[in-house]
């Protein structure tokens, strides 16, 4: 049992068979189309017309093999289906051309209908007002070289009325193929943009996710290394009864610190593009906060702010952190209930930062935070980064809350891992 169930697992799946794609599905129409109006058009030029076979098989193959030709070579196309359209014409016996459509017969034109149809879809509406041309020279010229066969006033109307409904019939392929190509270019053009938007966007993420990265790698790691160089720099002059050694240790240490600090400067270097500057101020903290709220009430806002407890002492990191949830917070009250006052309160104690932004019921109906956007989203990574946790959701009276704690402590499992 065990060897059968292995040779079923390496047995090979059966592929998936692809998907004809539309320029395919359009040709082999197209060669459909051909195949089945020369089938017809032969026997039919040879018993109603009384065109010699020969002639039948090789003007008919001109005749319908033209919309396929057009595909690539839409002149070559015209020419060769104006010499055969002209031709047919002319070489019928009056007797039976009298008593059947002429000078077009049925399977003719609808040779025509789909050269004038494919030249306009594919090659543009002036080269299929060309080819719409073209046939209506070839078929006024008939009437003109062979009098006989109109030579009575019946003949004459059915000529007459044959050569109305053609070109009637051809000017509508035409009409129809110039709005579908219309319609199919305006709609690759939005494809085209769609795609490029797309681009832009998520180049434009890049950079801001890079330019974020630099900015808070420069104003925490690069910060505590400058420190640890400034303080094994000065350790031998501060620190008067260490001896030799210890001062050679600690010029490596600063000398290290320098080493890593150039290295630093080049990783910002190359996170930083060339079309956005460095930006050397220090990210914003809770002390910042204010400043914050002060840009959000300037906009028409009713924001309400409390920060209680000592938050200075609290890391480079949760201060970063607490800022920018914070931020994310107000800007997704502000968009998503217009015209609802907002509280923001940061309560800092011995163990974490809390922060809790709330805002009440729009007055205007508007789109909810569903919480799976990239905001919350990236509000939660930051707090878990931290060994924190974030919650956001409705509250009782209709309105948006999310509150978030921030430990002040490195998270139990870093700290257990870098201890072992």
């Amino acid at each position: 049992m065990a060897r059968r169930r292995r040779r079923a697992e390496r047995a090979p799946r059966t592929r998936r068979t692809r998907r004809i794609s539309r320029r395919a599905a359009a040709l082999a129409a197209v060669c459909a189309a051909v195949v089945a109006l020369f089938a017809v058009l032969v026997p039919v030029q040879t018993s109603l017309y009384g065109t010699p076979l020969p002639l039948s098989f090789i003007l008919g193959a001109a005749l319908c093999a033209s919309p396929l030709l057009a595909l690539s070579h839409p002149r070559r196309a015209l020419a060769v289906f104006a010499g055969a359209a002209l031709i047919l014409p002319l070489i019928v016996s009056q007797s039976l051309a009298i008593g059947a459509p002429w000078p077009w017969s049925v399977p003719a034109l609808l040779a025509f209908v789909l050269l004038v149809g494919t030249v306009t879809l594919l090659h543009g509406a002036r080269l299929g007002a060309f080819a719409l041309g073209v046939g209506a020279v070839a078929s006024l010229t008939a009437p003109v070289l062979r009098p006989d066969i109109v030579s009575t006033a019946a003949t004459a109307a059915s000529a007459t009325a044959n050569l109305v409904v053609t070109e009637s019939v051809a000017s509508a392929m035409f009409l129809f193929a110039a709005l579908l190509a219309g319609r199919l270019r305006v709609g690759a053009e939005l494809t085209r943009e769609r795609e490029h938007a797309a681009l832009e966007e998520s180049r434009r993420a890049l950079v801001e996710e890079r330019t974020r990265i630099a900015r808070e790698l420069h104003d925490v790691i690069a910060h505590s290394l400058s420190m640890v160089q400034v303080q094994a720099s000065t350790a031998r002059y501060r620190l008067t009864e260490i001896g030799p050694e210890a001062a050679a240790e600690f010029n490596s240490i600063a000398a290290t610190a320098r080493e890593s600090l150039t290295e630093m400067r080049r990783m910002l270097g190359v996170l930083r593009t060339e079309d956005q500057t460095a930006e050397l101020a220090p990210q914003q903290g809770i002390a910042e906060l204010p400043a914050l709220v002060d840009t959000v009430r300037r906009a028409g806002v009713t924001v309400g702010l409390e920060i209680t407890g000592d938050s200075a002492a609290a890391p480079a990191t949760v201060q970063i952190a607490a800022f920018r949830i914070t931020q994310e917070a107000l800007s997704n009250a502000v968009r998503h209930a217009a015209g609802a006052p907002v509280t923001v309160r940061i309560q800092t104690d011995a163990t974490a930062v809390g922060i809790r932004v709330r805002n009440a019921a729009p007055s205007v109906s508007s789109p909810a935070p569903t919480g799976h956007g990239h905001g919350l989203r990236g509000m939660r990574e930051r707090a878990e980064l931290l060994g924190g946790t974030l919650t956001a959701g409705e509250t009782s009276e209709g309105g948006w809350e999310v509150t978030a704690a921030l430990p002040l402590t490195e998270p139990a499992a870093t700290a257990t891992q870098e201890t072992s």
